[in-house]
């Protein structure tokens, strides 16, 4: 479509992204924040452009039996134009693509695929999600989203009247009903942008793929909580630290015991040293004073031994940690190979 002098001189610095052929020299030019309606030379009328920015709060779509009649609610304004009945959805379409993209709703390269209107009910279909709104207005700013990087299934049920659309987003069904005459082209827009989302080529295969990355994304959930909370019985054949304990503790004990014996015994030499008669004396003549009282305490034997212990357990701990590093590192490559589709 070429652009009228008119609309290059109202441009300024942007550029028309999308345009559409009004009839006669009539056309809709859109750039990335405005849509600039351009209205030939007759003979009730001069040439003109007039500008409406997209930054609207509320649409409003009047169709009549030849013109269907656009009306966009600004803060502090309302506006209005008139399109032949025939362009409606190729207007409709940019429209709101301009107005999404203002409100940051869209991404900058994200377009619109398709716009649908159900009674009071509104969907729009983007390349990267599902938009949803209900209401007197065509378009306001209460919308339900459903980005297709959340959803986990796609279904579909035929009715005598409409057909049931299913979207399972978030974890719970979406049930739309669309109109058998209209439910065709909406069917077929919203399969072609998932399709092309996830890379596949059928209803069956894009189910696939959805279940798939969703059991992977729930398998990697409960490894992140299992780290979390620093589980040490991930592997099998790796027996919990708390069994090195208890394992150690009754060695400890034994030690202790025996370190005690000793000492009751010197104490019992002891007694039977001062029972002695001064015959039963070493001929020093020492007294009983003089008695071993070496058994009191731990012996360097007794050190040995709980020093080994330590060590043989400091040894398991730093065993069982670099096997469970291990576990971690496989089951991370197992969820990326489930991620790629091995």
């Amino acid at each position: 479509m070429e652009i009228p002098d008119l609309v290059r001189q109202a441009l300024g610095d942007e550029e028309v992204t999308a345009g559409v052929n009004l009839g006669d020299e009539d056309a809709v030019c859109f750039t990335p924040t405005r849509t600039l309606v351009y209205r030939g030379e007759g003979l009730l009328s001069d040439e003109g452009v007039s500008e409406y920015t997209h930054d609207f709060e509320r649409l409003s779509v009047s169709e009549g039996r030849r013109k269907t009649k656009f009306s966009m609610t600004y803060v502090d304004d309302k506006q209005s134009f008139a399109v032949p009945g025939k362009r409606t959805s190729a207007v409709l379409e940019r429209l709101l693509e301009g107005n999404l993209r203002v409100k940051d709703v869209i991404d900058a390269e994200e377009g619109v695929s398709g716009v649908f209107r159900f009674s009071e009910l509104t969907l729009i279909v983007t390349e990267s999600r599902l938009l949803k709104h209900i209401g007197e207005f065509t378009w306001a700013g209460d919308f339900e989203s459903y980005p297709y990087d959340e959803v986990t299934g796609l279904h579909f049920e035929d009715g005598s009247v409409a057909t049931a659309v299913v979207l399972e987003a978030g974890g719970h069904p979406e049930r739309i009903k669309a109109p058998n005459d209209q439910a065709a082209l909406f069917r077929k827009t919203l399969e072609g942008s998932l399709f092309a989302y996830h890379d596949v080529d059928s209803l069956g295969e894009l189910n696939h793929v959805l279940t798939t990355a969703d059991e992977a994304d729930v398998e990697s959930s409960d490894e992140e909580d299992a780290e979390d909370g620093d589980d040490l019985t991930l592997g099998s054949g790796i027996d919990p630290l708390v069994g090195d304990d208890q394992e150690a503790e009754p060695e400890a004990e034994r030690s202790s015991a025996a370190a005690g014996q000793r000492q009751s015994g010197g104490s019992v030499s002891a007694e039977q040293d001062q029972r002695r008669s001064p015959q039963q004396t070493d001929a020093s003549g020492a007294g009983p004073t003089n008695a071993d009282t070496s058994g009191a305490g731990p012996t360097n034997a007794d050190m040995e031994a709980v020093e080994e212990q330590l060590a043989t357990l400091t040894a398991t701990i730093e065993q069982q940690n670099e096997l469970l590093a291990q576990q971690q590192q496989t089951i991370k490559q197992l969820i990326k190979e489930l991620r790629q589709g091995r």
